[in-house]
C-alpha cells in the first residue's frame, strides 16, 4: 500500500546547516468534533516506551461507545484517532517486549493494562493504576478521577490513539494481546477486543447456577453478544428487548431468544407474564445513556446537567424479581436526577457496573473460539475499507440499512 510522507526541514546548529526529514504517514479515522469523523493523513506511531509494539493493522471495528464521542456526550476537545477494536500484526517491537515478535498476528484488548498494579494483580484490568496518570484517581467523578486509559477514547480516558488506522501503538505488550491462530480469520476472533467479553461480563457478574430467565435490553453488538454467553453460562431463557425490529430479527436468527419491541407492547408486563409474575432472574442493559428520548425527556436532561437518559437501566430495574441481579455494560457519563434507589432497596437487588474485565476472560473466550463453541462474527453486516469510516459511522448512528457492526479494513 502506498504510504504517505510528510516532509520537514530540520536545522543543525552543530552542523550549521538544514536537514530534509521525511516521516512516513498513515491513514486513520480522526474525531475532529461532534459528529465530525475524517479520515485523515497522521504520523506513523513509534515506539515511546520499551514495553511498546507496533501493529500493524488488519482489522478494526466501529463500538457503539465510539457514538458516545462522536455524539458528544464523552467530550473530547482535540482530534483523536479513535478505535478501540483492532487486531493485526505485530510491525516493532520494543527493547523489553518478551512474548511477542515481529510477524505475531494477535487481538488486543481494549482496557490499557500494566499488569503490576493493584487492580491488574487483581483482575480489575480497567482500573489500572498507571495506564492514565493525568486523569486516573479514586473519585470516578464525571471529568477527573477516571480509571485506567481505553485505546482511542478521549484525553480523559489517557489520550492514546485508536486502531481505527493502519498503524497502533499498543503499551505494555507483553500484558494483554493474546496470538491467535492462523486458522481462524480476523471476523472469528475481532471481536474478542470487546464486544464479546463485555457480554460476557454481563452474565458472568450475575452468576448464573443454570436455568435462569435473563433479559437483555439492547440488540446492538454488546446485547447480541450477551445473548451468546447467556446461552454458554446455562440460562434456561434468553429475551431479547429492543425498538429496533431488524435487530430483534438478527437476535432472533443468530441467538435463537425470544424477543420483545418495547414499542409495540409493554415489555415490563410481558416479562413479568413469561415468569410466572415475578419478573426475570437477570437483566441486562446493554445500551446505556444514549436511549431513545422523547422531547420532554431530552429538556429534562438539558435542565438536570445529565447526558442521555437512564430509563433503560430504570426499566431493568422494574423488569427483574425481587432478589434479582441487574448488570449494566452499557455506558454511563454522568449523575441522573430521581435515580430509583427506593425500588432497588425495596426489592432487594443485586447490581453489577462497569468496564468488562477483558483480560480476565480472555484466554477463557478464545478458546471458546477456537473450540467452536461460539460464533462471534455472524453479527457483522458491513464490510468497509477504512476510506469510508465516515460513512459507516453515519448508517451505524441513524442505523440505517439495517445496520448491526461495521468491520473496517485498513
Amino acid at each position: 500500500m502506498w504510504r504517505a510522507l510528510k516532509t520537514i526541514f530540520y536545522f543543525s546548529s552543530k552542523a550549521s546547516s538544514c536537514c530534509i526529514v521525511n516521516i512516513k504517514q498513515m491513514k486513520a479515522a480522526v474525531f475532529h468534533k461532534m459528529g465530525d469523523i475524517r479520515v485523515d493523513n497522521v504520523d506513523d506511531p513509534v515506539i515511546e516506551d520499551p514495553k511498546d509494539i507496533i501493529l500493524k493493522v488488519t482489522s478494526t471495528a466501529i463500538c457503539g461507545s465510539d457514538l458516545h464521542i462522536y455524539d458528544g456526550f464523552i467530550p473530547q476537545m482535540k482530534n483523536m484517532t479513535l478505535g478501540h477494536e483492532f487486531m493485526g500484526i505485530v510491525e516493532e517491537t520494543g527493547t523489553e517486549v518478551k512474548k511477542l515478535k515481529k510477524g505475531d498476528r494477535v487481538v488486543v484488548p481494549f482496557p490499557i493494562a500494566c499488569g503490576q498494579c493493584y487492580f491488574c494483580q487483581h483482575g480489575l484490568h480497567p482500573h489500572c493504576e498507571n495506564s492514565n496518570p493525568d486523569h486516573y484517581g479514586p473519585e470516578g467523578d464525571v471529568t477527573e478521577g477516571k480509571g485506567g486509559a481505553l485505546f482511542g477514547y478521549t484525553d480523559l480516558y489517557g489520550g492514546y490513539r485508536g486502531g481505527q488506522a493502519e498503524y497502533v501503538r499498543v503499551p505494555y505488550a507483553d500484558v494483554s494481546p493474546r496470538k491467535v491462530s492462523d486458522g481462524l480469520s480476523d471476523e472469528q476472533v475481532l471481536f474478542l477486543t470487546d464486544i464479546f467479553p463485555t457480554g460476557w461480563s454481563a452474565i458472568d457478574w450475575a452468576e448464573l447456577k443454570g436455568g435462569e430467565t435473563v433479559a437483555i435490553f439492547g440488540s446492538g453488538p454488546v446485547g447480541l453478544m450477551a445473548q451468546k454467553a447467556a446461552w454458554l453460562q446455562g440460562a434456561g431463557r434468553v429475551i431479547a428487548i429492543d425498538p429496533l425490529d431488524y435487530r430483534l430479527e438478527k437476535a432472533e436468527q443468530v441467538n435463537k431468544v425470544d424477543t420483545i419491541n418495547p414499542d409495540k407492547t409493554d415489555a415490563i408486563e410481558l416479562i413479568r407474564d413469561l415468569t410466572d409474575g415475578r419478573g426475570a432472574d437477570v437483566c441486562v442493559d446493554a445500551v446505556g445513556m444514549e436511549a431513545d428520548r422523547s422531547f420532554l425527556e431530552k429538556v429534562k436532561s438539558v435542565i438536570n446537567f445529565e447526558k442521555g437518559t437512564s430509563k433503560v437501566m430504570e426499566d431493568c430495574f422494574k423488569a427483574v424479581r425481587r432478589g434479582g441481579t441487574v448488570t449494566v455494560v452499557g455506558v454511563y457519563g454522568t449523575n441522573y436526577d430521581n435515580f430509583p434507589i427506593h425500588r432497588i432497596f425495596d426489592k432487594g437487588l443485586t447490581l453489577r457496573f462497569g468496564q468488562a474485565t477483558v483480560q480476565k476472560y480472555i484466554d477463557k473466550l478464545v478458546a471458546l473460539v477456537e473450540e467452536g463453541e461460539v460464533v462471534l462474527n455472524d453479527i457483522v453486516t458491513h464490510r468497509l475499507p477504512l476510506s469510508e469510516a465516515p460513512h459507516g459511522y453515519d448508517i451505524f448512528k441513524k442505523k440505517e440499512d439495517a445496520c448491526v457492526k461495521v468491520i473496517l479494513n485498513p
